[in-house]
């Protein structure tokens, strides 16, 4: 097979340190669309971002040549330098250490944009940590 060909979607979910709600209505634009172009610029095209004031769910392609360790490791820096830089939020901001990631099926692809898309009204029915609980469960994960 002369060419290698990959098409593995992410879905990326990480929070703010210690859960804290500081992203507001009126940043969270700014924020996501800072994001989106940090992975455009490590080559991992972003079908979606959104989240709630202490979470962000992201559903973008992997470029092969990197790890989701490094993609995300570079995000969370980058966005938390420009948050603090831009005094988007009144305290010093950062992101929990940790992050989960999710392979996703083609299949389901649009079930998943579909769930990103929807998170405020998802939240008034299940906190992030139900939620989070249900996505270890999901994917045979343990939560320690």
């Amino acid at each position: 097979m002369p060419h290698s060909f990959n098409k593995i979607w992410i879905h990326a979910i990480w929070s703010t340190k210690n859960r804290l709600p500081l992203i507001e209505l009126t940043v969270e634009q700014r924020i996501y669309s800072f994001i989106s172009e940090q992975f455009r610029e490590q080559s991992c095209p972003v079908r979606v971002i959104n989240g709630m004031p202490d979470h962000i769910h992201c559903l973008f392609l992997l470029n092969p040549q990197q790890s989701i360790a490094d993609v995300i490791k570079q995000i969370k820096g980058s966005s938390s330098h420009f948050i603090n830089q831009n005094n988007l939020i009144i305290e010093k901001f950062a992101w929990q250490t940790g992050y989960a990631a999710y392979s996703v099926s083609e299949s389901v692809v649009d079930k998943v944009l579909h769930y990103i898309k929807n998170q405020k009204q998802h939240h008034k029915k299940k906190t992030f940590e139900q939620e989070y609980d249900e996505f270890l469960k999901l994917y045979g994960l343990d939560n320690d």
